[in-house]
């Protein structure tokens, strides 16, 4: 085979290729050539602005859902170690009743009645010591103003003397942890007198 046919081969090979990168060429620059008129280009603009604004409102709402959330956490966290207690406290109120009650049902003066009177008060003492130290308070209302929030009228009653709405016996201790009402005290509370002389 001379020079001669073999560049004549090689130069038809290479057209094929040569019209394919031409048609390339011109689909590129088709789509490169049209040109944006100016009312295309603010509108296109104006639609990325809308699309940053709705993208920044919906980062703005996400990040307050995630603060409450934060705060809404730590509340009930926060609620949780309070009130850890509250089931358990409630099982020993009626233990502390029990104790007031037979330290107020004993009765003589002899050496066995002392001794019990004495080693009950300690343990009421004791009760007491421990309730204070896990914020559990008593309700004892005697003479305060009623309160529906922390005491339960079990009578209403004239009495003679007696500011209307206000506590004039209690028959059982309320109480309270961390402010949150365990029970509420059992009470009498005063009627207004109606005077029936007219």
């Amino acid at each position: 085979m001379s020079t001669e046919q073999e560049t004549a081969e090689a130069q038809v090979e290479s057209e094929p290729v040569e019209t394919v990168n031409n048609e390339e060429e011109q689909a590129h620059t088709e789509l490169g050539e049209h040109e944006y008129t100016l009312d295309e280009l603010k509108q296109e603009l104006q639609e990325a602005k809308e699309k940053a604004q709705e993208n920044w409102d919906k980062a703005l709402r996400i990040h307050a859902e995630m603060e409450n959330l934060k705060k809404r956490t730590q509340k009930d966290l926060e609620d949780a170690h309070k009130f850890a207690l509250t089931s358990f406290a409630k099982e020993l109120l009626p233990v502390m009743d029990s104790l007031v009650l037979g330290l107020q049902a004993t009765a003589g003066d002899s050496a066995e009645v002392k001794k019990f009177r004495e080693g009950s008060e300690l343990t009421i003492k004791q009760f007491e010591s421990a309730f204070a130290k896990f914020n559990i308070v008593a309700l004892d209302p005697l003479g305060q103003p009623f309160n529906a929030e922390h005491h339960q009228a079990m009578v209403m009653q004239e009495i003679e003397g007696a500011e209307p709405n206000t506590v004039v016996n209690v028959f059982q201790k309320g109480y309270v942890l961390n402010g949150r009402l365990l029970r509420p005290a059992m009470v009498v509370v005063a009627k207004a007198h109606i005077d029936t002389q007219a």
